[in-house]
């Protein structure tokens, strides 16, 4: 990304994502479950070669003082996705298929796999405008009269940085704990088929991607670090409810914080690399990189779910969520450029 550009970022990273869904067609051929791991591994290489480089690109490109607004409202266009596509998947795509049939899956990637590598064509052509370490640079010089803020502090001595990585770790483990253990929590909760239990988390889902949109509007006529202190006072409440809570109000008070969760990840990322100048690129790489959280704390929340119950296992993410409260940056008046 900082030697390239983003454009050959999102070129290279889409290519990479299209050749992992080509190999789910031999892994499907010869019925390989190495062979779909491994696919899933070049796609999920692919993906984040793309969310390391359109995140930051969606929140430097454009006036500042909306930068959270845009990166807010392209997340909430990804929430959107992640509620219809598992219902594409399991009503349109697999409703006919069984355990032993992998023709559907071939045909699904195969098409997702012509999609990417166009839209990489899309992305080859476009005349994206491209933006340097200098650029960069240039506009945080120009905001430093307001802020009293300098970006030409070496990367070590950005330590509103280190916080933002610290909150997206913390963050993304509990979010991602809370997710993983929804269906189950709903089954304990009111006694649920997985079924019914699968529909609940869909409500979950939209009430999350609601939530993007709501705190893109509110960020038109707020600060950003005022709807992120509220989202998360409203995270931390619901969780405390949901340990005690039983029944369908259980659910309804767990899908409320599937609800304030939705801000959280966009705003730590845009506040954490404002005023990063020269090196927002290094930055918004290390924020990204810090959703690795999701990958530690949900096994965790699955041995406390093994040895006690679901409704104390939701409890296991909550000390870490105050963690996600960003400091007030110095950088804030930036936001009446």
């Amino acid at each position: 990304m900082r030697r390239f550009g983003y454009r050959w970022t999102f070129i290279v990273g889409l290519c990479v994502y299209g050749v992992g869904a080509l190999m789910f067609w031999p892994s499907a051929v010869y019925e390989s479950f190495g062979g779909f791991c491994g696919s899933l591994f070049i796609v999920g290489s692919g993906l984040s070669t793309l969310e390391t480089a359109a995140n930051p690109y969606i929140a430097i490109c454009g006036p500042p003082r909306l930068s959270e607004f845009r990166l807010e409202l392209s997340q909430s266009v990804q929430a959107v996705g992640s509620v219809i596509a598992p219902l594409l998947a399991s009503r349109v795509f697999f409703n006919k298929t069984n355990v032993s049939d992998l023709h559907s899956v071939q045909w699904t990637y195969l098409g997702i796999a012509c999609f990417v590598f166009l839209l990489s064509v899309v992305f080859y052509f476009s005349p994206i405008p491209e933006i340097t370490d200098g650029d960069m640079a240039l506009q945080a010089e120009q905001s430093s009269d307001l802020t009293g803020y300098t970006s030409e502090k070496p990367l070590r001595k950005q330590y509103k940085l280190f916080f933002g990585v610290a909150a997206q770790f913390c963050y993304v483990g509990a979010q991602v704990a809370v997710a993983s253990q929804f269906i189950k929590y709903s089954q304990e909760s009111a006694g649920l088929s997985a079924a019914a239990a699968s529909d609940r988390y869909a409500i979950g889902q939209s009430l999350f991607a609601i939530g993007r949109f709501a705190a893109a509007g509110l960020m038109m006529v707020m600060k950003p670090r005022w709807i992120l202190m509220i989202f998360m006072t409203g995270v931390m409440i619901f969780m405390a409810c949901a340990i005690g809570v039983r029944g369908e109000g259980g659910i309804a008070v767990l899908s409320l914080v599937l609800f304030f969760e939705s801000c959280v990840f966009p705003t730590i990322l845009t506040l954490s690399i404002r005023g990063l100048g020269r090196h927002t690129k290094r930055g918004a790489s290390w924020i990204v990189a810090a959703v690795c959280g999701g990958a530690l704390f949900p096994s965790l929340t699955g041995l406390v779910a093994q040895h006690s119950s679901y409704h104390t296992a939701m409890g296991e993410s909550l000390p870490f969520i105050p963690l996600t409260f960003h400091p007030r940056p110095h950088y804030s008046n930036c936001i009446k450029l």
